[in-house]
Parts: structure tokens; C-alpha cells; sequence
């Protein structure tokens, strides 16, 4: 997979160098190229911004570097067509049916906007550009952050770990909170490990017989307990918890 990020900030992108990512893109599983959009500016001030049509506070990116940064980005594929990723609050809900369904998808290319967000002419244009394969506007979660570099950095390692050989035990993200299947709607329960005893609180003593069928039922059992407090309303939507 192939994932371009433009930013006025590189460096924040200095984590994916890190832990799992960075092994992968040593071992050519995942290519990860940064793009600073002030060098597609043209004045001395390199300005990416300007006041918002229409008058309100802040300011707005401005099209003409993105449009610049974008077709230069596209040009190089060699007829490849990628798929432009705009982080905002104000776009559909990124969880992990969708960092599952992108595993697919050859090539990203994240817009990281700040301030007001990014001139919407840029998301309307590449929507409907025969080079591109569409646009995806989506956020992490009910809340502002001040713009789109940290929702990229969430939704890239989301995506990349779910990529065949990044992860080293490939069996351990089907257990994970929200993976696919009969439990998809469940948070993953408590986990242990040694010491068998730890400042007077012990490990659940199913989980020391050795019996798989026993751990198992446990295991979801406790799932269920989990997301009914942490999660209450995914309880509507989970008929592995018998609620709503």
C-alpha cells in the first residue's frame, strides 16, 4: 500500500517511523511519503491561508497550493488512481469496518487541513477528477482538534496493521475491539500476564486450567460485561448482549 500524507507540518509524522510501522516500511509493506504543502506556494510567505468568504473567524486554506500538491501527487502513479482521504469533524464516523474495507485500496492520499479547514472546492473538484478514485471526508470521533495530521496518524496505523505481515501474530487483530465477526460489536475483555499474583490482586483462575473451551466462554463473557458498562450504547446495536 501506498499513502502520501500533505501536511504544513512533516514532522508530526515522525511516530510512523516508529514500532510496527516503521518495520513495515522497512520491509516495503507499506510506502509512506510526506508532502510539506508550503512548498507549493509561490510568494515569500509561502501562504497556504486567506479569510473565509463570507466573513467569520479564522482562516481557510486556500485551493491553489492543494490543487498543485494533489496533481503533482496524482502525476506520479503512472496511471494509478488514488483515493483522497480529507480528515475533518464534519465528514462520516472512521472506525474499524471502514480501516478494515481500506486494507484494500492500493493507494491514500491524506489532506491534513488546519484552521478553518480546507477551501471545499478541493474536495468537490477530485470527487469528480477521472484521475482520482474518489473522496472519503471522515473524522475520528465528536470533537475538533486543531487539524487533520493526528486523525491521519489514527487512521493510517488502523489501516496499516490490519495489512497482511505487519503484524507479527496476524491471529491477534481478530481479537481486537470492533474486528469483524460474531463479536464485532463487543470491546475486547481484560488480559493478563505473569506475575500469577500482583500486589495482592490474582490472575482469574480460569485462565490457569488450560481448558480452551472454558477461556473462550469466559473471554466473551467478560466482553459482554465490558461493553454493557463501557459502552452502553453499542448495547442496541449488540444482540451478543441480550440489552436494548
Amino acid at each position: 500500500m501506498r499513502i502520501d500524507v500533505v501536511t504544513i507540518f512533516p514532522d508530526y509524522f515522525t511516530p510512523l517511523t516508529c514500532s510496527l510501522l516503521g518495520k513495515a516500511m522497512a520491509a516495503g509493506l507499506i510506502e509512506v511519503r510526506i508532502h510539506d504543502l508550503r512548498t507549493f506556494t509561490h510568494d515569500r510567505h509561502n501562504t497556504v491561508d486567506d479569510r473565509p468568504y463570507g466573513g467569520g473567524p479564522g482562516m481557510v486554506m486556500s485551493p491553489v497550493p492543494w490543487g498543485e500538491a494533489l496533481d503533482e501527487i496524482a502525476a506520479s502513479g503512472e496511471g494509478r488512481q488514488p483515493i483522497l482521504v480529507v480528515p475533518t469533524p464534519s465528514g462520516a464516523v472512521f472506525n474499524q469496518h471502514a480501516a478494515q474495507a481500506w486494507t484494500t485500496d492500493p493507494w491514500l492520499v491524506f489532506a491534513c487541513g488546519r484552521y478553518e479547514g480546507i477551501d471545499a472546492r478541493v474536495a468537490q473538484h477530485y470527487a469528480s477528477n477521472a484521475g482520482w478514485a474518489g473522496v472519503r471526508e471522515v473524522g475520528i470521533g465528536d470533537y475538533v482538534l486543531a487539524g487533520g495530521e493526528a486523525a491521519a496518524l489514527v487512521m493510517v496505523e488502523a489501516v496499516a496493521r490490519l495489512l497482511p505481515g505487519v503484524v507479527g501474530n496476524e491471529a491477534s487483530v481478530t481479537d481486537d475491539s470492533f474486528a469483524a465477526g460474531s463479536m464485532a460489536h463487543l470491546l475486547e475483555g481484560p488480559v493478563f500476564t505473569k506475575p500469577q499474583e500482583w500486589r495482592a490482586l490474582a490472575v482469574p483462575e480460569v485462565l490457569l486450567r488450560g481448558h480452551h473451551g472454558q477461556i473462550a466462554t469466559w473471554r466473551a463473557e467478560q466482553a459482554r460485561l465490558r461493553t454493557a458498562l463501557m459502552r452502553p450504547d453499542l448495547a442496541a446495536v449488540s444482540p451478543e448482549l441480550g440489552l436494548g
